[in-house]
């Protein structure tokens, strides 16, 4: 599908599957390199990050590895909230573990940010950042980074996990709002 609606919102084609496809496993390759021997711990951002994390954790070669996931809410709409909201938290252990928290789209950074001061309070040995998806012209927060997938515009955007209201989340490809 070139064009798409969701609610009172039109949307067009932006990032094909293919395209995210092939980010994903690149960086399930360079994670795969630094990570092996280490154990990690995979954290993954809900509601948005699960495609990203399933896709990412099938194409890691780690045998050793977990994944766990965490809830959390900054978005009403089209627009951060600029609050952050823990809905689901971390049961496991990580003092002396290397943590990677898996994110779909880093945008003000605020989330990142709250979930980096939670975590360094639990003592682990090192927390990796990875995003699939980067906007810099939207950061609030200077956040470290560790594995960036791809950089794009600041544009409200839908699909392969993030939504729209609770909608769209299912969607294969990525689909930026057409401004009308």
């Amino acid at each position: 599908m070139k064009q798409i609606n969701i609610h009172d919102k039109s949307f067009r084609l932006f990032i094909p599957h293919n395209e995210i496809h092939a980010t994903v496993v690149k960086m399930a390759e360079e994670m795969t390199r630094d990570l092996s021997g280490k154990k990690p711990l995979f954290i993954c951002i809900l509601n948005g990050s699960f495609m990203f994390a399933a896709e990412l954790y099938r194409n890691l070669d780690i045998i050793e590895t977990e994944i766990s996931f965490v809830k959390l809410a900054s978005y009403d709409g089209d627009s951060t909230t600029g609050e952050i909201k823990q809905l689901i938290g971390l049961n496991e252990k990580i003092e002396g573990r290397t943590v990677v928290v898996l994110e779909d789209i880093v945008d003000s950074g605020l989330t990142i940010d709250c979930i980096m001061e939670q975590l360094q309070h639990m003592n682990p040995k090192e927390v990796k950042v990875a995003t699939l998806l980067l906007k810099p012209d939207a950061l609030k927060k200077k956040v470290q980074l560790d594995y960036v997938g791809m950089e794009i515009p600041n544009d409200f955007i839908v699909g392969y996990g993030l939504d729209y209201n609770g909608y769209g989340r299912n969607l294969i490809d990525i689909y930026s709002v057409i401004n009308e």
